[in-house]
């Protein structure tokens, strides 16, 4: 089982991709941070990432998601972000590591979960509030860094996924998943 990380930015259209490879039918599992706003603020919490036990959520939606998604078909799944992106999420919001994310960070390491090449969708030079994402465009430049270094510090490398249209992103993407075949003549 191979499996591919997507991150970067809030609003750098990462999630429209996931949308297209999911279409062109790969497995794509989707990311914990909004689901766990959503239910927090549907139990009436209107800014749940302002508490420390926000990460720890994450992180454990993020490992049961991972390891339900074990018996999904198809050889190559697709992650919208991963514990690492938690990990830089604490860091920008400046609240501590959580140990379970530590836990978490450790075990996806040991047990080799994700392909070391994460594509790192890069911003689209403006951000759209949603609900879940308050984030400013400068506020955003920084989640960006945070998110480079965060994933270059636990040895992974980053793909750089250009601005373009939704097609020619994808297709970047699936140059590196589903190499051409060789043939011989």
């Amino acid at each position: 089982m191979k499996r591919y990380i997507l991150t970067g930015t809030p609003g750098s259209g990462k999630t429209a991709i996931l949308r297209r490879l999911e279409s062109d039918g790969h497995t794509v599992i989707e990311e914990a941070a909004t689901d766990v706003i959503a239910l927090r603020q549907a139990q009436g919490e209107p800014e749940p990432w302002t508490k420390p036990s926000f990460t720890a959520a994450i992180t454990t939606l993020q490992r049961r998601r991972q390891e339900q998604a074990a018996a999904l078909p198809g050889d190559v799944q697709f992650y919208d972000r991963s514990p690492v992106c938690t990990y830089a999420l604490a860091v920008y919001l400046g609240h501590p590591v959580p140990a379970i994310l530590s836990r978490e960070l450790e075990r996806i390491k040991d047990q080799r979960i994700y392909e070391q090449r994460v594509f790192f969708v890069q911003n689209l030079g403006s951000v759209t509030p949603t609900a879940a994402r308050r984030i400013t465009f400068e506020e955003s430049l920084r989640f960006e860094r945070i998110h480079q270094e965060a994933y270059a510090s636990f040895g992974y490398e980053c793909v750089p996924i250009s601005p373009g249209t939704l097609s020619d992103r994808a297709k970047v993407i699936k140059k590196y998943v589903e190499p051409e075949q060789v043939t011989s003549g």
